[in-house]
């Protein structure tokens, strides 16, 4: 899938997002955490974590929802960008950077992050799809290897707040 169809793609559901975004963050994550995505493929109960991580260019702290699941104690997400053919910037942005902060329903952490290989990486994938059906469509429209990432909380923080940016993100390089 070309970034333009998946940039149109986005235009369409960005005021989903950002509304999905709000609702996280404005109930310190008692809404939000579970969402009906069946009308898109996925299921009616999905679960979305919220990441937060400080721009590799800009500095600038932010923060975006995501599918997730759990394997083997550690959180899943996957950097799809719906098949587009280049990486999400929030994938990008965690690269660059050793830990990540992460919000599950109500409880915050930061967190280290790794990506699984071989046969770890199939079993993780393989669960993910099962999730979220539609990121095989994704790993099929796209020549990019589809990133699955896993994160490890190693401490609580605060939840993440709508005011995030005014926050020093525990996660942000010095």
């Amino acid at each position: 899938m070309s970034d333009a169809d998946a940039e149109q793609i986005s235009s369409v559901r960005g005021n989903w997002a950002k509304e999905h975004l709000q609702i996280y963050l404005s109930s310190g994550g008692t809404r939000g955490h579970i969402v009906d995505i069946s009308s898109v493929g996925g299921h009616a109960v999905t679960t979305h974590c919220l990441i937060r991580c400080v721009g590799r260019k800009s500095g600038q702290v932010h923060i975006k929802p995501l599918i997730y699941g759990i394997v083997g104690g550690e959180i899943v997400i996957v950097a799809s960008k719906g098949g587009a053919d280049t990486h999400p910037q929030w994938y990008l942005n965690i690269r660059d950077s050793e830990t990540i902060d992460v919000q599950i329903a109500t409880q915050a952490f930061e967190a280290t992050w790794r990506e699984p290989e071989y046969e770890e990486r199939h079993q993780v994938w393989s669960y993910m799809t099962h999730l979220f059906p539609p990121y095989l469509g994704y790993q099929t429209s796209t020549t990019r290897h589809i990133p699955v990432v896993m994160l490890k909380a190693i401490r609580p923080i605060e939840v993440f707040t709508a005011d995030a940016d005014a926050r020093e993100s525990p996660s942000a390089p010095a």
